[in-house]
């Protein structure tokens, strides 16, 4: 069992900006005493990170897959809580909410996704803490899905809400990436609790925390709307 430990992540993205400035001429450590400065600075880094990362990522380049004799077992659970919390959601009442640029805004039922022709793959997870793990994931391209409602697709971002107040949004060239799925199944076996269920975004080309579970609404937007570990600091496309 993992969980993200939010402290912790704030005083890693406080550490890399501190490392950064050092190398700056004309900082001291009297300066670095100031959060304000770090906080400011890493800010730019990430602005700056992110039009890099955009610049270098190929929508055709694929994530490596692996063998199933590959995959991480017993699973890990990974979350900004105990797993003991993670959000039970009911199916039958569960609907995908969709909003912004999307011709058809009518909400999804479960059985109308698992309806739509399902991909399967076994891809590498990777958090921003250093750890990585294995898995099978199947679902419903992102691709196809935005497209069977009519998604403007000439958007810049996707974002989503998740049932446990989690957040964040990804890059349309990414959300049209070959691999991005709309996760149904994990292990050969429907969504868990801890693991997503209903459904959740699988992009194997980008970090863990892009990787929202336990999604209700969907939106196609040109306004850029960040996202929960984004908002504390972190790098936003986080991708390859």
């Amino acid at each position: 069992m993992t969980t993200f430990d939010p402290a912790r992540r704030k005083l890693l993205g406080r550490a890399l900006a501190f490392g950064a400035l050092t190398m700056l001429t004309g900082c001291n450590f009297d300066d670095l005493q100031h959060p304000d400065l770090a906080d400011k600075f890493l800010r730019l880094m990430s602005g700056w990170n992110n039009e890099v990362q955009a610049a270098l990522f190929n929508p055709h380049t694929l994530a490596p897959t692996f063998k199933a004799s590959e995959i991480t077992r017993p699973p890990r659970f990974n979350a900004f809580y105990d797993i003991t919390r993670a959000p039970q959601v009911d199916l039958a009442k569960w609907r995908l909410e969709l909003g912004g640029l999307i011709g058809d805004k009518r909400a999804w039922r479960i059985d109308q996704l698992r309806a739509l022709p399902q991909e399967s793959q076994i891809t590498r997870l990777i958090c921003v803490e250093g750890w990585r793990v294995i898995g099978q994931w199947s679902g419903v391209p992102l691709r196809h899905f935005l497209r069977a409602v009519g998604a403007d697709t000439r958007a810049r971002y996707v974002a989503f809400k998740c049932a446990d107040g989690y957040y964040t949004s990804i890059d349309m060239e990414s959300a049209l990436h070959p691999q991005t799925i709309l996760a149904l199944d994990f292990l050969g076996a429907p969504l868990t609790a801890p693991f997503g269920a209903p459904v959740r975004l699988r992009v194997p080309t980008k970090l863990g925390f892009k990787n929202p579970k336990s999604i209700m609404a969907m939106e196609v937007t040109n306004r850029w709307t960040g996202g929960y570990w984004e908002k504390q600091g972190y790098n936003w496309f986080s991708g390859s």
